[in-house]
């Protein structure tokens, strides 16, 4: 079987990372976390995640001219992505996240955008081949643009959740939300006919074309460390199962396995699955390590 060709249009970030006992509470000071830098940004993970699980993987995307971009891009390029789309902008920084993660993996996050605001129509070629992944961390006219230009299939990533152009539900082959996405957009979920899946956080995912429900999913039991990119590998590793093919039920059972095994570890990108990993865990029904 030959492996899926997939675009990916989004966001790349340089994510700081302290990792603390606890998470604040607003206007509550925590002491004594360790910090770490790791590559980052919605984008990029979706599509270090897609190339790891066994896509052929195109990144189009904007960095700063500065050092941070070495470091956001370092993953991308050992992991063999196609950065030939990604521009230097002179005028801006490279996109940066700050994030907060507790022992017990849960995290709050502020993104500073920076160079990923600059990525503009104009930067995206006439025909955009293969499959297209998007998300909402670049300007609403690019995403739509990518999506008009697509020729094949495309997933939606609903997240950051946000007031967006109906071409994307109308054109998207695949929406996926997490439950507070899903309440945000409400009905308009399910009204442009393609498959739908909502995640549930540790109670797996639910897959769904207008409102019907086809499949659910559960991920194996883990030890959360950080859940930082484990929603992206979800978008990866589904888009990835639906292009080869696999059932509804065994796309999602995938997809959750894959999301589940990157909680596991600390970082967004260097915690994404390979696909032998995945398969390791579903041929043997164990726990997740």
């Amino acid at each position: 079987m030959s492996s899926p060709l997939i675009t990916v249009v989004g966001s790349i970030n340089l994510d700081f990372v302290a990792t603390a006992k606890t998470l604040p509470s607003p206007g509550e000071t925590v002491t004594g976390a360790t910090l770490a830098r790791y590559p980052g940004g919605k984008g990029a993970n979706q599509a270090l995640a897609a190339k790891r699980l066994g896509a052929d993987v195109r990144m189009i995307g904007r960095v700063g001219a500065d050092s941070m971009a070495d470091e956001a891009l370092a993953l991308l390029k050992a992991g063999g992505v196609d950065l030939t789309g990604v521009g230097i902008d002179a005028s801006a920084p490279t996109g940066a996240a700050l994030l907060a993660v507790s022992e017990d993996g849960e995290n709050q996050i502020v993104v500073a955008s920076g160079a990923n605001h600059a990525l503009r129509p104009e930067h995206l070629p006439a025909v955009i081949d293969g499959a297209l992944i998007l998300q909402l961390e670049i300007p609403f006219d690019t995403i739509a643009a990518a999506a008009e230009r697509a020729s094949g299939f495309v997933c939606v990533n609903l997240a950051p959740a946000a007031e967006i152009p109906d071409v994307l539900f109308e054109r998207a082959d695949l929406l996926i939300a997490n439950e507070l996405e899903a309440d945000f957009y409400g009905p308009r979920l399910h009204r442009g006919g393609g498959l739908v899946a909502v995640t549930w956080g540790s109670r797996g995912a639910g897959l769904f074309r207008d409102g019907a429900r086809l499949a659910t999913a559960e991920p194996p039991e883990i030890v959360a460390v950080d859940t930082t990119g484990a929603g992206d590998t979800f978008v990866a590793a589904l888009t990835v199962a639906l292009l080869e093919g696999q059932a509804p039920k065994e796309a999602l059972a995938f997809a959750c396995t894959a999301g589940a095994l990157t909680a596991t570890r600390a970082g967004a990108q260097p915690s994404l699955p390979t696909r032998p990993e995945v398969e390791g865990v579903l041929a043997s029904g164990r726990t997740a390590p």
